[in-house]
């Protein structure tokens, strides 16, 4: 077994494109994800599924029906799953996921940001 430690700044200079998760790592059935995000994300739900999101760098909004979250750098939080949630980020941000390995970054809506073959890094 070949067990290795990550870095995750390493690993997010090897990416630019933005809204587009790549895994990490894996565990118990769940990816360990990262993503560069900046604007807007479409509304959305994971039906089945709860998420985390946690703040490596910047600042995070996540609009939800009745109140916008703020998650700073260092913050997390969890969505439960079937709560329709809108990230978003006036500046880049840089964030840790964690998710079941089913989970579509769009959840119940279909578009252009819809990402099913993630990458492996």
């Amino acid at each position: 077994m070949d067990i290795k430690t990550v870095n995750l700044q390493e690993k997010f200079a090897t990416f630019t494109d933005q809204w587009h998760p790549r895994i990490i790592g894996e565990l118990n059935g769940q990816h360990v994800k990262i993503a560069k995000v900046q604007g807007e994300f479409i509304m959305h739900q994971h039906e089945h599924a709860d998420e985390l999101f946690f703040v490596v760098e910047g600042k995070l909004f996540i609009r939800l029906e009745d109140q916008t979250l703020e998650i700073n750098q260092g913050e997390m939080v969890v969505i439960p799953k079937g709560t329709n949630h809108q990230p978003y980020a006036p500046e880049e941000v840089k964030l840790l996921m964690f998710e079941p390995e089913s989970t579509v970054n769009t959840g119940n809506q279909e578009g252009e940001r819809t990402v099913r073959d993630l990458e492996k890094i």
